[in-house]
């Protein structure tokens, strides 16, 4: 039975990836990880190159050709760090806050056509199933900020995944 499930579940998640994948390239014109660094950009706390590149999962010359054409496509700036004058803070210039906003209302669409089926009582059991299997992760503070990366935190309040994601990346 576990085996059966465990193969449903993957198909879902193969939709899901796929659809998330699609509004992505329909949004942002680029999948991979350019919508995450949109998403977790647009955060607000400035994240370093660094940073953004540890939350990512990229290398380091994987990052800096990211950002690039971020900044050459007018979606991300470069500012001065504001505590330490040497580092250089990431942000999204207004254009980028737009194109962050689509892809994640794009992206709850995508995915809410995949639950669509399920009656009001599905979706709770559903839910109430998704936060047990969450909860029961043991992340690193990395691994929390790499499977939240295209989360819209405005949406998944008290998240079930241990520890408080916008602390974990503002503190770091």
């Amino acid at each position: 039975m576990i085996e059966r499930t465990a193969n449903l579940l993957g198909v879902v998640g193969v939709m899901v990836a796929d659809a998330i994948e699609q509004t992505a390239r329909d949004v942002v014109r680029h999948a991979g990880e350019t919508p995450a660094a949109l998403v977790v950009i647009g955060y607000g706390f400035g994240p370093s190159n660094d940073r953004l590149r540890r939350i990512l999962g990229l290398s380091h010359p994987g990052t800096v050709r990211l950002v690039d054409r971020l900044v050459r496509d007018n979606l991300v700036e470069r500012r001065p760090d504001l505590k330490d004058r040497r580092s250089i803070s990431l942000h999204l210039t207004p254009q980028g806050e737009q194109a962050r906003e689509a892809f994640l209302k794009g992206r709850l669409a995508a995915i809410a056509q995949v639950i669509e089926p399920l009656s009001t009582a599905e979706c709770e059991q559903l839910t109430g199933l998704l936060r047990k299997m969450l909860s029961s992760l043991d992340p690193s503070d990395e691994q929390r900020c790499y499977l939240c990366r295209l989360c819209d935190d405005r949406v998944c309040t008290n998240c079930p995944i241990p520890a408080d994601f916008r602390a974990d990346v503002a503190s770091a």
